[in-house]
């Protein structure tokens, strides 16, 4: 995932329709975690919007600042972050029948040139642009 919705979300509904990948999950889904309460990003399909845009677009199009901020890159050097966040409940991440968890090990995704600090501390998206 690379990016994240936070609580500051207002459900909005903006930032869904301007995935290219269809990455973003609204309030109402029973794929999201956070069902109920906010808009969730599927790190598992997320791609920063490389190859798509020079921003990620969900972040351009969300009207609330700090509702969409980085995460770490779905990357397999952060397998376990994802593998423990699924466990944790931050993620909610696919099951596939026959690959199993579509952690990073399994596919990782493309990710944007962002600082690591900007990723550990869930800074702002449009913050880096």
């Amino acid at each position: 995932m690379a990016v994240m919705i936070t609580d500051e979300c207002i459900n909005c509904d903006a930032c869904a329709s301007e995935c290219p990948v269809a990455a973003i999950l609204p309030d109402d889904n029973e794929k999201n975690p956070f069902e109920g309460e906010r808009f969730y990003v599927k790190p598992e399909t997320c791609v920063e919007c490389v190859s798509h845009a020079d921003t990620p677009r969900c972040a351009e199009a969300c009207p609330t600042e700090g509702s969409i901020v980085w995460d770490m890159p779905y990357t397999v050097e952060f397998n376990d972050y994802y593998a423990e966040g699924n466990e944790a409940g931050t993620y909610k991440i696919r099951e596939h029948k026959s690959k199993g968890l579509m952690l990073p090990t399994v596919k990782e995704q493309a990710f944007m040139d962002i600082s690591m600090d900007a990723r550990t501390s869930h800074a702002n998206v449009m913050d880096s642009f």
